[in-house]
This record gives C-alpha cells, sequence and structure tokens, in this order.
C-alpha cells in the first residue's frame, strides 16, 4: 500500500511539474529534461510513468475532468452556472487545468488537438440542461443540444480573451456577462428572479464541489450563495437574500419552482426547500 501510495504521488508529481512547463511554453516548447528539472525526479520515474512527452501531454488533458464534476444543485440551470463558474475560478489557480486548456487550443506537433478534449465540457452540460428542460427550468424554445455548443464555444473564446487581458483575473466577470444575456432567453420567467451568476459564485461552487467530494456522493444541497444578488436588470436586491436561510429568503417559495400555483393542494412551506426558494438567486455581474 504504502508502495502504491508512493507511485501516485509520483504520478501527481510529475503531472503538475509538466503542466506548469506546458502552460508557460506550450506543448512544442516544453521538454522533459525541463519537466525533470522542475519534478526533481529522475528519468527512469518518469518514463515509468509516462513513455513519452505526448503520454504526460493525454495525461493532463484527461485530468480536466476533476473540474467536469458540477456542483450539486436540485436547480439544474444553476447547477450549470455553477459549473461554469467553477471551472473558471479553478482555471486562476489550478495550473494542471491551465495546461489542459492550452493544450487542447494551440494547434501544434502535439496530434491531439482534436474535438475530443472539448467533449467531456459539453457531455456534462447538455445532461444538465436535458434535465432542466426536463424539470421545466427553460423555456419550450431552447435546444439543450445547440445550447451546450454556444456556452462550449463562448467559454474557450472568453477564457482566452481573459487570459490574454488580465491573465485571467477578470475571468469570473466575463463568465458572469455571458449569463447575464445567456440567461433572460433560456430560463422560464417563474425561475429566473432566483438564478445566481455573480462573479463571486464559482469561489463557493468549487468549496461546494470539493466538500462533496470528501464526504462522498449524496442529495443535491441547498444553494451555498455567494455575494449579493443582482438583477439582470441592475438593479440590487436585499442583501440578506443572498443569506440561505434569512428570514426573506423564506417569502414567495413557490415562485421558485416553474409552473408552480399557490392554490395546488398539497403544496406548502413544508414541501418547499427553504435555501431553494432564496429570493436572491438573480443572475449578477455587479463589477464585471
Amino acid at each position: 500500500m504504502a508502495q502504491q501510495a508512493r507511485a501516485v504521488r509520483t504520478r501527481r508529481a510529475i503531472l503538475e511539474a509538466a503542466a506548469a512547463v506546458f502552460d508557460e511554453c506550450g506543448y512544442e516548447g516544453a521538454s522533459t529534461t525541463e519537466i525533470l528539472t522542475r519534478s526533481g525526479l529522475t528519468r527512469g520515474a518518469l518514463y515509468f510513468h509516462f513513455p513519452s512527452k505526448e503520454a504526460i501531454a493525454d495525461a493532463v488533458i484527461d485530468a480536466q475532468a476533476e473540474a467536469l464534476v458540477p456542483p450539486p444543485h436540485k436547480v439544474k440551470l444553476q447547477a450549470t452556472i455553477d459549473l461554469t463558474m467553477a471551472f473558471a475560478e479553478r482555471l486562476r489557480t489550478d495550473v494542471v487545468l491551465r495546461a489542459a486548456i492550452r493544450l487542447s487550443v494551440e494547434q501544434a506537433s502535439y496530434r491531439t488537438p482534436t474535438a475530443a478534449a472539448y467533449r467531456g465540457p459539453a457531455d456534462v452540460i447538455v445532461n444538465l440542461l436535458t434535465t432542466a428542460r426536463r424539470e421545466g427550468e427553460l423555456l419550450t424554445t431552447v435546444d439543450p443540444e445547440e445550447v451546450t455548443q454556444l456556452i462550449v464555444g463562448a467559454f474557450a473564446g472568453i477564457q482566452l480573451l481573459s487570459q490574454v487581458y488580465e491573465e485571467r483575473r477578470d475571468l469570473p466577470c466575463r463568465i458572469a456577462v455571458l449569463w447575464k444575456y445567456l440567461l433572460p432567453s433560456l430560463a422560464v420567467p417563474g425561475l429566473l428572479p432566483h438564478l445566481r451568476a455573480n462573479p463571486e459564485r464559482g469561489a463557493v461552487a468549487l468549496a461546494t464541489v470539493t466538500a462533496a467530494a470528501v464526504t462522498g456522493p449524496g442529495a443535491d444541497t441547498a444553494d451555498p450563495g455567494a455575494g449579493d444578488p443582482v438583477g439582470v436588470d441592475g438593479a440590487a436586491t436585499d442583501a440578506d437574500d443572498a443569506v440561505p436561510g434569512a428570514d426573506d429568503a423564506a417569502r414567495d417559495a413557490d415562485d421558485a419552482v416553474p409552473g408552480a400555483d399557490d392554490g395546488d393542494a398539497g403544496t406548502d412551506d413544508a414541501d418547499v426547500d427553504p435555501p431553494e426558494s432564496a429570493a436572491g438567486l438573480a443572475p449578477s455581474v455587479e463589477g464585471a
């Protein structure tokens, strides 16, 4: 067991060292010698885990799957938002993910910049949006497949521009702007005011995913809340609405559920998850 754990640590050390080199130099500019220097390992150790530089690059790209776990949320459109915001946040701090993105988009001698690198994110998003449509969260005119391609393509371009202009420091704000203009075309009117897409959302969503990974899979969690919600029209709402469980957050619970009817028999406060009904789930681009 100790030997196996050591092998896992060694492999991870190689991946992180290689990712740093790929992120800085690209595939063509990276060398196994530089990777070895940064990892502090022997060439034998490297080739025990990876037969070539190309194999290391393949493993770095595969590692982006770790960032494609949707934050748990009962509202699947919110889970989709959270996935993109957490991914954006992680891009700012995770060198392996940054390297995977660079290897995916640059056209170099590396043989793997194909559509495969984009199918992973697309598969996760289309599944979330398909569920969202089935649950009545999306307008009837929304095609999950088309919207998925739009989100994946827009995110790829936005993160590239953010890297060029601000080394991705402003990426959460840019993704928040994307959602500001997308959501009115996607969400049913009854749900729209209850969605959050503020720039701070990514840090909270990422923490939620990390906590879920530690505690193991379970039921969808309530909305964690992040930042002061701001409406689509830019009007700030009560700051208390940003805190799940606040007294004001419990009002108009039925409004958070598309198609809910206050007069329906059997629908009362006990049937509604209070955090899900928080009136402060409005898309925000404050500071964007």
